[in-house]
């Protein structure tokens, strides 16, 4: 799946700014450094938003597209917040075969995301795991840190209203 800018306005402080300049002055000039950068770029802010990535090229002397292929093609790295409220659904074997798929759909349709983004108003995020080891509730997800299992779709309006 191509990963996606996000159209959520990027919010950073200054504070966040300092340490992201100090941890490129730090990184600089030793070659093979971007990774470790951007690493520490997505632990300040939570994510490596479009602004965060043309600042890292200015401050590495790299092209911005460069960066944004390094940020885009590791699946460690997002580029989009993560919402309020973090929905996971294991999509792993055990869930699949119970029916997470249909979960997943049912979220999509509920939220009007897809999976690996955020709602506009930044409250839910959608995304898909593999085995969380909880195989014996399949279909399981995960809100925030609040495990469901043995759900079925019906029960997705549900849980969305719960955290509305």
């Amino acid at each position: 799946m191509k990963k996606k800018l996000t159209t959520i306005p990027f919010k950073g402080t200054q504070a966040q700014e300092a340490q992201l300049d100090e941890l490129i002055a730090k990184n600089k000039d030793i070659p093979g450094a971007l990774m470790p950068v951007l690493q520490g770029a997505q632990e300040i802010y939570g994510y490596l938003p479009q602004e965060i990535i043309r600042h890292i090229a200015l401050g590495m002397d790299k092209s911005v597209s460069e960066v944004y292929g390094v940020a885009s093609f590791y699946s460690q790295f997002t580029l989009t917040p993560k919402g309020e409220f973090a929905v996971s659904i294991c999509l792993g074997t055990a869930c699949y075969v119970k029916g997470s798929g249909k979960l997943m759909e049912e979220f999509e349709k509920e939220l009007g995301i897809k999976a690996g983004e955020t709602t506009a108003d930044g409250k839910f995020s959608l995304t898909d795991t593999r085995c969380i080891g909880a195989c014996g509730l399949a279909p399981v997800l995960t809100v925030n840190s609040d495990v469901y299992g043995r759900l079925t779709p019906a029960e997705v309006k549900g849980i969305v209203d719960k955290y509305r």
